[in-house]
Protein backbone atom coordinates (compact mmCIF):
# COMPACT_ATOMS: atom_id res chain seq x y z
CA UNK A 1 0.00 0.00 0.00
CA UNK A 2 1.08 3.24 -0.93
CA UNK A 3 0.35 6.10 1.73
CA UNK A 4 -1.07 9.43 1.53
CA UNK A 5 1.34 11.63 0.57
CA UNK A 6 2.16 15.69 -0.76
CA UNK A 7 4.54 17.86 -2.91
CA UNK A 8 5.10 21.37 -2.71
CA UNK A 9 7.80 23.38 -4.56
CA UNK A 10 10.83 22.54 -5.87
CA UNK A 11 14.26 22.34 -5.42
CA UNK A 12 16.31 19.62 -2.84
CA UNK A 13 14.00 17.26 -1.39
CA UNK A 14 12.32 17.54 2.35
CA UNK A 15 10.31 15.16 4.02
CA UNK A 16 8.62 16.30 7.30
CA UNK A 17 7.75 13.32 9.13
CA UNK A 18 4.78 13.78 11.38
CA UNK A 19 4.55 12.92 15.07
CA UNK A 20 1.78 10.21 16.21
CA UNK A 21 -0.50 12.75 18.02
CA UNK A 22 -1.39 14.03 14.59
CA UNK A 23 -1.08 14.36 10.84
CA UNK A 24 0.85 15.52 7.86
CA UNK A 25 -1.44 18.76 8.67
CA UNK A 26 0.94 19.77 11.81
CA UNK A 27 3.35 21.19 9.21
CA UNK A 28 0.73 23.41 7.43
CA UNK A 29 2.72 26.44 9.07
CA UNK A 30 6.24 25.30 7.67
CA UNK A 31 5.26 23.99 4.00
CA UNK A 32 4.86 27.35 2.46
CA UNK A 33 8.11 28.87 3.54
CA UNK A 34 10.02 25.81 2.70
CA UNK A 35 8.59 24.96 -0.15
CA UNK A 36 10.06 28.65 -1.98
CA UNK A 37 13.51 26.82 -1.57
CA UNK A 38 12.77 23.05 -1.43
CA UNK A 39 11.12 20.49 -2.56
CA UNK A 40 8.97 19.50 0.18
CA UNK A 41 7.56 15.69 0.82
CA UNK A 42 4.74 15.63 3.53
CA UNK A 43 3.11 12.41 4.41
CA UNK A 44 0.11 10.40 6.98
CA UNK A 45 1.78 7.22 7.84
CA UNK A 46 -0.82 4.30 8.63
CA UNK A 47 -3.86 5.01 10.77
CA UNK A 48 -3.08 8.93 10.22
CA UNK A 49 -4.48 11.82 8.30
CA UNK A 50 -5.51 10.65 4.76
CA UNK A 51 -4.17 7.19 5.09
CA UNK A 52 -6.52 4.00 6.20
CA UNK A 53 -4.74 2.01 9.12
CA UNK A 54 -4.77 -1.69 7.34
CA UNK A 55 -1.81 -3.48 6.35
CA UNK A 56 -2.07 -7.05 5.09
CA UNK A 57 1.17 -8.13 6.67
CA UNK A 58 3.68 -6.75 9.45
CA UNK A 59 4.26 -3.37 7.80
CA UNK A 60 6.85 -0.57 8.48
CA UNK A 61 6.98 3.08 8.45
CA UNK A 62 9.72 3.32 7.56
CA UNK A 63 9.12 0.93 4.42
CA UNK A 64 6.03 3.02 3.80
CA UNK A 65 8.28 6.49 3.10
CA UNK A 66 10.94 4.83 1.56
CA UNK A 67 8.29 2.91 -1.06
CA UNK A 68 6.80 6.73 -1.74
CA UNK A 69 10.43 8.19 -2.03
CA UNK A 70 11.35 5.96 -4.39
CA UNK A 71 8.37 5.87 -6.83
CA UNK A 72 9.09 9.90 -6.30
CA UNK A 73 12.74 9.23 -7.80
CA UNK A 74 14.38 10.84 -4.64
CA UNK A 75 17.02 8.86 -3.62
CA UNK A 76 18.65 11.12 -0.20
CA UNK A 77 16.75 14.19 1.58
CA UNK A 78 16.56 16.28 4.42
CA UNK A 79 14.30 14.06 6.69
CA UNK A 80 12.71 16.67 9.64
CA UNK A 81 10.60 14.26 12.28
CA UNK A 82 8.63 15.29 15.05
CA UNK A 83 8.18 13.19 18.05
CA UNK A 84 7.42 9.56 16.66
CA UNK A 85 8.25 10.71 12.98
CA UNK A 86 11.64 11.23 14.44
CA UNK A 87 12.22 6.98 14.59
CA UNK A 88 10.50 7.16 11.31
CA UNK A 89 13.51 9.67 10.26
CA UNK A 90 16.67 7.26 11.88
CA UNK A 91 15.79 4.65 10.43
CA UNK A 92 15.29 5.96 6.91
CA UNK A 93 18.97 7.64 8.12
CA UNK A 94 20.21 4.43 8.72
CA UNK A 95 19.28 2.55 5.10
CA UNK A 96 21.66 5.50 3.90
CA UNK A 97 18.28 7.62 2.57
CA UNK A 98 19.05 10.92 4.58
CA UNK A 99 21.64 13.51 3.79
CA UNK A 100 20.43 15.31 6.79
CA UNK A 101 18.19 14.94 9.72
CA UNK A 102 16.13 17.49 12.01
CA UNK A 103 14.55 15.88 15.20
CA UNK A 104 11.75 17.80 17.15
CA UNK A 105 11.22 16.54 20.36
CA UNK A 106 12.42 13.03 19.82
CA UNK A 107 11.84 9.46 20.66
CA UNK A 108 15.32 7.41 21.99
CA UNK A 109 16.10 4.43 23.82
CA UNK A 110 15.55 6.15 27.20
CA UNK A 111 13.31 4.57 29.96
CA UNK A 112 10.33 6.40 30.20
CA UNK A 113 9.72 8.55 33.14
CA UNK A 114 6.75 8.69 35.63
CA UNK A 115 5.01 11.34 33.55
CA UNK A 116 5.21 9.79 30.20
CA UNK A 117 3.86 6.41 32.09
CA UNK A 118 0.66 8.77 33.70
CA UNK A 119 0.04 10.32 30.43
CA UNK A 120 -0.31 6.75 28.11
CA UNK A 121 -2.13 5.24 31.17
CA UNK A 122 -4.95 8.05 31.70
CA UNK A 123 -5.01 7.99 27.42
CA UNK A 124 -5.42 4.06 27.83
CA UNK A 125 -8.23 4.84 30.23
CA UNK A 126 -10.30 6.83 28.33
CA UNK A 127 -9.80 5.47 25.15
CA UNK A 128 -10.99 2.30 26.88
CA UNK A 129 -14.22 4.30 27.99
CA UNK A 130 -14.87 5.42 24.20
CA UNK A 131 -14.17 8.73 25.14
CA UNK A 132 -11.99 10.01 22.27
CA UNK A 133 -12.81 13.71 22.84
CA UNK A 134 -11.34 13.33 26.47
CA UNK A 135 -8.20 11.41 25.54
CA UNK A 136 -8.17 14.22 22.46
CA UNK A 137 -8.28 16.59 25.32
CA UNK A 138 -5.46 15.25 27.48
CA UNK A 139 -2.90 14.84 24.44
CA UNK A 140 -3.73 19.08 23.87
CA UNK A 141 -3.23 19.61 27.58
CA UNK A 142 -0.04 17.25 27.96
CA UNK A 143 1.88 18.18 25.05
CA UNK A 144 1.23 21.24 23.89
CA UNK A 145 3.35 24.33 25.82
CA UNK A 146 1.76 27.40 27.93
CA UNK A 147 2.16 29.48 24.79
CA UNK A 148 0.33 27.39 22.08
CA UNK A 149 -2.32 29.57 20.51
CA UNK A 150 -5.90 28.14 20.58
CA UNK A 151 -6.30 27.10 16.85
CA UNK A 152 -2.96 24.96 17.67
CA UNK A 153 -5.23 23.30 20.30
CA UNK A 154 -8.28 23.26 18.40
CA UNK A 155 -6.13 21.31 15.34
CA UNK A 156 -3.84 19.02 17.51
CA UNK A 157 -7.59 17.66 19.07
CA UNK A 158 -8.64 16.78 15.57
CA UNK A 159 -6.08 15.52 14.48
CA UNK A 160 -5.45 13.54 17.32
CA UNK A 161 -9.39 12.27 17.08
CA UNK A 162 -9.28 11.23 13.42
CA UNK A 163 -6.29 8.76 14.43
CA UNK A 164 -7.41 7.31 17.44
CA UNK A 165 -10.76 6.66 14.60
CA UNK A 166 -8.82 5.37 12.37
CA UNK A 167 -6.96 2.71 14.52
CA UNK A 168 -10.22 1.79 16.69
CA UNK A 169 -11.64 1.21 13.41
CA UNK A 170 -8.97 -1.66 12.39
CA UNK A 171 -10.18 -4.74 12.45
CA UNK A 172 -7.78 -7.00 12.20
CA UNK A 173 -5.29 -4.46 14.05
CA UNK A 174 -2.02 -4.05 12.09
CA UNK A 175 1.17 -5.54 13.21
CA UNK A 176 3.62 -2.77 13.04
CA UNK A 177 7.93 -3.97 12.98
CA UNK A 178 10.66 -1.63 13.46
CA UNK A 179 14.38 -1.97 12.75
CA UNK A 180 16.82 -2.10 15.56
CA UNK A 181 18.59 1.16 15.46
CA UNK A 182 22.22 2.20 16.31
CA UNK A 183 22.23 6.33 16.25
CA UNK A 184 25.68 6.07 16.67
CA UNK A 185 26.05 4.42 13.61
CA UNK A 186 24.23 7.36 11.76
CA UNK A 187 26.93 9.93 10.22
CA UNK A 188 25.10 12.99 9.14
CA UNK A 189 24.45 15.92 10.75
CA UNK A 190 21.55 16.10 13.29
CA UNK A 191 19.95 19.01 14.86
CA UNK A 192 18.43 18.06 17.45
CA UNK A 193 15.52 20.10 18.99
CA UNK A 194 13.46 19.71 22.54
CA UNK A 195 11.19 22.09 24.49
CA UNK A 196 11.73 22.86 27.98
CA UNK A 197 8.25 22.69 29.03
CA UNK A 198 7.99 19.05 27.46
CA UNK A 199 7.60 15.81 29.62
CA UNK A 200 10.74 15.02 31.13
CA UNK A 201 11.19 11.95 29.07
CA UNK A 202 11.50 13.45 25.86
CA UNK A 203 13.90 16.11 27.57
CA UNK A 204 16.16 12.97 28.51
CA UNK A 205 15.16 11.10 25.25
CA UNK A 206 16.50 14.42 23.17
CA UNK A 207 19.42 15.55 25.14
CA UNK A 208 20.65 11.04 24.90
CA UNK A 209 20.32 11.19 21.20
CA UNK A 210 22.09 13.97 20.44
CA UNK A 211 24.49 12.73 22.72
CA UNK A 212 24.64 9.17 21.12
CA UNK A 213 24.76 10.67 17.29
CA UNK A 214 28.15 11.81 16.04
CA UNK A 215 26.95 15.01 14.20
CA UNK A 216 24.19 15.33 16.65
CA UNK A 217 23.83 19.34 17.48
CA UNK A 218 20.88 20.01 20.60
CA UNK A 219 19.37 23.16 20.39
CA UNK A 220 16.30 23.91 23.33
CA UNK A 221 13.63 25.99 23.05
CA UNK A 222 12.94 27.90 26.82
CA UNK A 223 9.21 28.59 25.45
CA UNK A 224 8.29 25.53 24.32
CA UNK A 225 6.38 22.05 24.80
CA UNK A 226 6.24 18.93 22.80
CA UNK A 227 5.18 20.27 19.42
CA UNK A 228 6.62 23.42 18.85
CA UNK A 229 5.77 23.47 14.79
CA UNK A 230 2.56 23.70 16.13
CA UNK A 231 2.85 25.89 18.94
CA UNK A 232 5.22 28.87 16.65
CA UNK A 233 4.74 27.76 12.76
CA UNK A 234 6.90 30.66 12.16
CA UNK A 235 9.62 30.35 14.01
CA UNK A 236 10.28 26.77 13.90
CA UNK A 237 10.33 27.65 9.83
CA UNK A 238 12.57 30.13 10.20
CA UNK A 239 14.82 27.48 12.23
CA UNK A 240 14.46 24.83 9.96
CA UNK A 241 15.22 27.43 6.73
CA UNK A 242 18.24 28.69 8.68
CA UNK A 243 19.68 25.11 9.48
CA UNK A 244 18.58 23.03 5.91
Amino acid sequence: MTIWYAEHGAGEPVVLLHSTAADSGMWQGQVEALAERFRVITVDLRGYGRTPYRAEAPYSDAADVAEVLAGLGVRRAALVGSSGGTRVALELAAAGLADRLVLLNPVAGVPPTSDVRAYWSEEGRLLEAGDLDGAAGLTVRTLLGPHAPAAARERLAAMQRNAYELQLAADPEPEQVETELTPAAIGVPALVVVGAHDLEWFLRCARHLAGELPQGRLVELDWAGHLPALERPEEIARLLLDYL
